[in-house]
């Protein structure tokens, strides 16, 4: 029953869907290219500048030791960890605001990444390895998840409500991670630090392994899902009469959400508005959302984190700011347009 429903999402005449691939194509080549261009910019340039080749030698551990040290060491896991935690992002975001059918749905919006930051905190105020990081973030996304619950769903659920809640769970969340911050130790405020605001300094492989491995399986899951999504886009009693059920699907594709974002907060702390203005972006140049669509979604939100790295690193007369700065410097007006937008009179209930 459910193919039905995919073919009729996909009903539009053959030449748009021809043109969309086409576009596709050329966005997806685009984007890999300023991926690349921006990952070989990350690892020649620094306090030990160095040449392209020099950097990919020292990459797979070919030419001088010091360079190797560096390209390996120091900064390889941090642009690797950009690149997983914005594809995850990206691909978070996508999916809650389709879930929700609002473009203000995203992780940090409704207090997914605030979660995870608060779990992190939590672990290294308790002295565990660092390694455990990811299931701690995970376990503090869960919770921001059931405080949006408990108090998002009271009295009927609304849009509007729900991205209200989210902003005081996400707000509530982050004055519990700046209290411990601030009683913390000496020799662990500089590490808990990154969770107030978004950081990628100090990124381990240890961290990039066990975070990167959990993100490249739940995106797995989240392409899997693409199909009960696009059945979701009927409307829930067209879902409901081609077989699907709503709300178990619906469940699903968030808890999907939640883990991507929880796991990417583990590398970055929480990031701000990469999974509320990326999806946006990339349905204004690609069109409609399609298995294409979300991929390209996670495309761009690597490139965006990691540009945003490198303009903290080298651009900014500033240094050591975290990434989180630039992010929500560039997401904050997007934020309030949209905000803006939504204030108008149109009833945008969640079905």
């Amino acid at each position: 029953m459910t193919v039905f429903a995919v073919r009729e999402v996909k009903s539009a005449p053959t030449g748009t869907r021809a043109r969309q691939r086409r576009r596709l194509a050329l966005l997806g080549c685009v984007g890999l290219a300023a991926l690349f261009a921006l990952v070989t910019r990350a690892l020649t340039t620094g306090q030990m500048p160095m040449s392209a080749s020099v950097a990919l030698r020292g990459l797979v551990g070919l030419g001088d030791p010091a360079d190797v040290l560096v390209v390996q060491e120091l900064r390889a896991p941090r642009v690797i960890a950009a690149v997983i935690a914005g594809c995850g992002l990206g691909v978070a975001g996508s999916l809650l605001q389709r879930v929700f059918r609002n473009p203000l749905a995203s992780p940090d919006v409704m207090g997914v990444t605030g979660g995870a930051s608060f779990g992190a905190v939590v672990l290294l105020a308790t002295g565990a390895s660092q390694t455990l990081i990811p299931p701690a973030a995970l376990g503090g996304g869960l919770l921001a998840a059931l405080l949006l619950g408990v108090f998002g769903w009271r009295s009927g659920l609304t849009v509007t409500r729900l991205v209200l809640v989210g902003l005081a769970v996400q707000a509530g969340l982050a004055a519990a991670v700046n209290l411990m911050v601030v009683r913390f130790p000496a020799e662990l405020a500089g590490s808990a630090l990154q969770w107030t605001t978004g950081s990628l300094y100090g990124r381990t492989w240890t961290e990039v392994w066990a975070a990167g491995g959990a993100v490249a399986l739940a995106l797995v899951v989240a392409f899997a899902l693409q199909r009960r999504l696009a059945v979701l886009d009927l409307g829930d009693e067209s879902a409901g009469g081609l077989g699907l059920n709503p709300s178990a699907a619906r469940l699903q594709l968030l808890l999907t959400a939640i883990v991507l974002a929880s796991l990417a907060a583990a590398l970055t702390g929480p990031v701000a508005f990469v999974a509320l203005a990326v999806p946006h972006l990339v349905r204004f140049v690609a069109g409609p959302p399609t298995p294409g669509t979300l991929a390209l979604t996670g495309l761009a939100g690597a490139v965006l984190l990691l540009a945003s790295d490198l303009v903290v690193q080298h651009l900014l007369p500033v240094k050591g700011l975290p990434v989180g700065v630039v992010s929500a410097t560039l997401g904050a007006p997007w934020l309030l347009v949209l905000m803006i937008r939504q204030s108008r009179p149109v009833n945008r209930s969640a079905a």
